[in-house]
């Protein structure tokens, strides 16, 4: 008996030894001791040298490591939103994803690359609510490039790294973050330059109303998204800037979001609260006119008209069966 249970143990000890030789090394879920530089694939040798020298600046000498962002990676997911990326399409825009401490929030910066910004359509903002879609958390996230370039590869490069390290995101979520960044930036290549609107109050709005949501939880309906988004552009001061077909495409956007499972994380609210407070932070000069006593009373009163209006039609049908 006392032969069978040693050999026993000795079986045991054996497969238990076999598994973690063949466990991959990335299976390890979120192993962040050190940042991670996602590189574009086009880069050439001295712009190569340039990025890691801008992305690590912030870095303060921390250690990192490096991944190489190609076409097939902007295929795997930027595609499924509906763009057309092939494995031969080039890569430029880059970023360092460093992981940060719980609660801290999404953190964007976007570096000169040689004293210019050649991030030409992503603002900061949109990274950061994007992201905040994607599921990322808790990071600070530094992009730049050497070229003048939309910023696509950067952000698919936030996902990848968030793969490297086993955090592996939903496809759906990141589906719906390039959805809604691509919406945002329709809408604020659209607006820009008019009296009383910024790419800070479209993504504060918008970053507000993913904090409802998140307060109502999965199961909110379309039409309370629609109350939220209506009073997320009124609060915003954005009333008279955003059309009824720009205020559908982020209640479209939205739903996705929620479709997509976001809302089920337990950190999706706080770090959308962060995400609000990092964007008001930095355009203070903007959210402290909105802040004022006179903004305030007129989105009472706009609220409380409201409310007067579904009284009134409450007090009409009680009327008919009087």
């Amino acid at each position: 008996m006392r032969k069978f249970v040693r050999f026993l143990m000795i079986i045991m000890t054996a497969v238990a030894g076999a598994l973690l030789l063949t466990t991959p090394a990335h299976a390890a879920s979120g192993d962040w001791s050190q940042p991670i530089v996602t590189l574009g694939t086009s880069l050439t040798a001295s712009q190569k040298e340039g990025t890691i020298s801008t992305l690590t600046s912030p870095l303060n000498g921390a250690n990192y490591s490096t991944i190489t962002i190609t076409g097939d990676t902007l295929v795997k997911y930027l595609n499924p939103s509906g763009s057309t990326f092939t494995s031969a399409s080039g890569v430029w825009s880059s970023a360092a994803v460093q992981k940060t401490s719980s609660g801290s929030g999404i953190n964007v910066q976007i570096l000169n690359y040689n004293g210019k910004n050649n991030i030409t359509q992503i603002t900061a903002d949109q990274y950061k609510n994007a992201a905040l879609t994607a599921g990322v958390t808790d990071a600070n996230i530094y992009v730049t490039s050497a070229v003048p370039i939309d910023g696509s590869g950067a952000l698919a490069g936030v996902y990848a790294a968030f793969a490297q390290n086993g955090d592996a995101l939903n496809q759906k979520q990141v589906t719906a973050a390039q959805n809604e960044m691509g919406t945002l930036n329709d809408i604020n290549q659209a607006n820009k330059g008019k009296d009383g609107y910024s790419d800070a109050q479209l993504n504060n709005a918008v970053a507000g109303a993913k904090e409802e949501m998140a307060q109502k939880g999965s199961n909110i309906t379309t039409g309370d998204i629609t109350t939220i988004v209506n009073n997320q552009i009124t609060k915003n001061n954005l009333g008279n800037v955003i059309n009824n077909n720009q205020k559908q495409q982020i209640i479209n956007i939205l739903v996705q979001i929620r479709d997509s499972g976001a809302l089920n994380s337990s950190s999706f609210k706080e770090q959308a609260s962060k995400v609000m407070s990092d964007i008001q932070d930095n355009a203070k000069s903007i959210f402290n006119k909105l802040n004022t006593q006179e903004n305030r009373n007129l989105f009472q009163k706009v609220m409380d008209a409201i409310g007067q209006f579904f009284q009134n039609v409450w007090n009409q049908i009680v009327g008919l069966f009087k």
